[in-house]
């Protein structure tokens, strides 16, 4: 999954829309829930070495909230790794350059909704 599809999957799933709040990163979005407008996901550029990665070229990485315990379960998995610029204990970041798992990305991605979301309504999906 890359990140228009990741926009596209958001948009289809919850009705959210990638915002572009930084005109100096036009590449970098996040996603927020509508209702009480916390950030579920931030999509941006990092170049590798940031992350413990071989290599300067830059990576389009997605922080999404996941909480300490369960991140422990997916950091080392293909394509995950500690987030960039969020919180280390409870976010993690997922490199959208197709070694996640597809399935991975869409796991995460449910977790973070769910965990940011403030009303109960909002927890069940649409």
């Amino acid at each position: 999954m890359d990140q228009a599809e990741l926009a596209r999957y958001a948009r289809e799933t919850w009705g959210t829309e990638a915002e572009h709040l930084f005109s100096e990163t036009p590449e970098t979005y996040i996603l927020r829930h509508r209702e009480n407008r916390k950030w579920y996901a931030v999509v941006m550029s990092v170049p590798r070495c940031r992350l413990g990665l071989e290599g300067e070229d830059p990576v389009f990485l997605l922080d999404v909230k996941c909480g300490p315990l369960l991140s422990g379960s997916y950091i080392g998995k293909p394509g995950v790794v500690p987030a960039w610029h969020m919180n280390k204990t409870h976010w993690i970041g997922v490199l959208l350059d197709g070694s996640a798992e597809e399935e991975t990305v869409r796991e995460l991605l449910e977790i973070s909704y769910r965990l940011t979301a403030g009303k109960r309504k909002e927890r069940g999906g649409k």
